[in-house]
């Protein structure tokens, strides 16, 4: 868990943060894959499954950084190559912007976020010949900041994903640039004790912008996906409930997890400094949970094997060697 030490002590050491930052995101990034997007390169890691057979299309799940983190920090705080190795696909890890770490993604309509999609758009061109990816099986998923970077995704480019996840969303994207968008199945987890993004929305120390209270926001995805008006509560444990949104256009369907007591964290996944993150109940796996709603889903035959955003023009400069709807 080198990555996720780097981050307590870039939280806890203030005095070393430069240092330990460049430290941390070139020596546990080392070997990843960098592309060429416009005049800038970007990097990502990739985790191919232990028995990957190239000749077989496979999976891919690309999964989004929070705010501050890096590639190699979100695999150990999802844990995703453990249930890849189990289940035979492929994660990607890519970095937001920047020439140095701590990196983030810009989920602010402009300049920034285009680039931020156009690199993920040709991540995707990229794996897909690189390494056999089934076009039609292409999952994206991230935390907090990622996550807000997963839903740009979903509506900029809704017929390259086939289904997306969101933990501990800090959603800043106003639902105006959705607009039109196909539908996009989802899976959200979230708790109820989210000082970073709260639950029932609001401001924080983390932006100025405020948050949307996640249930009135999960709906908004519902209606966007021609979903039944009144969902399905259940209650899982004495800290979990479930809602669904089902009978959605094209069976892209609405859940969204809520975590009665938890925090800022990715459910069962790699610790982060409680004092900071909060309390994680361990009672969802949430990247196995999600796993299981993705692995249902794929894009219909046919389907737009290009980006609506028009990706630039990109290549790659190494590579780690290691249904639906409208």
């Amino acid at each position: 868990m080198r990555a996720l030490a780097a981050v307590w002590l870039c939280i806890t050491l203030p005095g070393v943060v430069a240092l330990v930052d460049g430290v941390a995101f070139y020596a546990t990034n080392r070997g990843s894959g960098v592309i060429v997007v416009g005049e800038e390169a970007r990097g990502y890691l990739l985790h191919l499954p232990r028995d990957h057979d190239r000749s077989r299309p496979t999976p891919l799940v690309i999964s989004l950084h929070g705010g501050g983190l890096w590639g190699a920090a979100q695999r150990d705080i999802s844990r995703w190559n453990e249930v890849a190795d189990r289940e035979g696909f492929i994660v990607a890890y890519p970095s937001g912007a920047g020439r140095a770490s701590p990196r983030s993604w810009d989920t602010h309509p402009g300049p920034g976020r285009r680039n931020d999609l156009d690199f993920l758009i040709a991540l995707m061109d990229t794996l897909i010949v690189q390494h056999n990816v089934d076009p039609a099986r292409v999952y994206v998923n991230g935390l907090s900041n990622g996550g807000g970077m997963t839903f740009a995704l979903s509506c900029a480019a809704a017929e390259r994903v086939a289904a997306a996840g969101i933990v501990a969303g800090a959603l800043f994207e106003p639902w105006g640039t959705c607009i039109g968008a196909p539908s996009v199945p989802v899976i959200l987890f979230h708790g109820t004790d989210d000082a970073v993004a709260p639950y029932e929305g609001g401001t924080t120390w983390v932006a100025p912008w405020p948050m949307p209270n996640i249930p009135q926001w999960v709906g908004r995805w519902a209606e966007r996906n021609a979903c039944d008006a009144t969902p399905r509560d259940s209650v899982l444990s004495a800290t979990v409930t479930r809602r669904a949104y089902s009978a959605c256009a094209g069976g892209a369907d609405v859940v969204l997890y809520t975590l009665h007591g938890d925090g800022h964290v990715w459910p069962s996944g790699g610790a982060l400094p409680r004092w900071l993150a909060g309390t994680d109940s361990r009672s969802v796996d949430a990247s196995t949970v999600m796993w299981e709603f993705f692995r249902e889903r794929r894009m219909p035959a046919g389907a737009s094997a290009t980006s609506s955003i028009g990706a630039a023009a990109h290549h790659a400069v190494a590579a780690d060697g290691s249904s639906r709807r409208r």
